[in-house]
């Protein structure tokens, strides 16, 4: 069993700087890439940003110079930094892992539960 744990977000001012966290948890062999992605309502889930086990970032063009994606492989946890946020932020964000599972040969997509970020004043 695998779970995608998610914190942080919630009601943030135009101009704010919250931090998203996930966490991976259970019975993981590998970890590949580890992403954020977001959904608004009336549209499609969109990539926000992702991040390789090597540490190769790639983001969005919405976003690029104010979020910044980070991991710590020892922990199985992404972050994402967000600064500078704007009222067409608001969101539910998600957070997506690509990993093996122990006893698995396969790579697999999971996510977590989603977080709501809120930019509003």
């Amino acid at each position: 069993q695998v779970q995608l744990v998610e914190s942080g977000g919630g009601l943030v001012q135009p101009g704010g700087s919250p931090r998203l966290s996930c966490a991976a948890s259970g019975s993981i062999f590998t970890i590949y890439t580890m992403g954020w992605y977001r959904q608004a309502p009336g549209k499609q889930r969109e990539l926000v940003a992702d991040i390789t086990n090597s540490g190769i970032t790639n983001y969005a063009d919405s976003v690029k110079g104010r979020f910044t994606i980070s991991r710590d492989n020892v922990k199985n946890t992404v972050y994402l930094q967000m600064n500078s946020l704007k009222p067409e932020d608001t969101a539910v964000y998600f957070c997506n892992a690509q990993l093996r599972p122990r006893g698995a040969n396969n790579i697999f997509h999971y996510w977590g539960q989603g977080t709501q970020v809120t930019v509003s004043s």
